[in-house]
C-alpha cells in the first residue's frame, strides 16, 4: 500500500484528524484539482486515515501543484 493519500478535505481538517490519532504527517500539500495530498510514515497510519476518511478519498486522477519545496509537517509530537 502506498503511504500517500488524496483526500477531499481541507488541509487543516486533515492535520487535526492526524493529531487526534497520534499520526505524524511526512508531507502535506493542497491539490490544484481540489482536496489535499498527504504522505504518512507507514502503511498502518495510512490505513487508519484512509478508514477515517472513507468516502472522501480521491481515487481518480488529481492535479498536483508545482512546488520547489517539500512542506513537511510533524505536528505537536514531532
Amino acid at each position: 500500500m502506498s503511504r500517500a493519500l488524496n483526500i477531499n478535505a481541507a488541509e487543516g481538517d486533515i492535520v487535526v484528524t492526524c493529531e487526534k490519532f497520534g499520526i505524524q504527517i511526512s508531507m502535506i500539500e493542497r491539490l490544484h484539482s481540489g482536496g489535499t495530498r498527504i504522505v504518512l510514515n507507514n502503511a498502518t497510519d495510512t490505513a487508519s486515515i484512509a478508514k477515517a476518511y472513507g468516502p472522501k478519498l480521491l481515487t481518480g486522477p488529481v492535479t498536483r501543484m508545482q512546488t520547489r519545496l517539500n512542506r513537511g509537517y510533524r505536528g505537536a509530537s514531532g
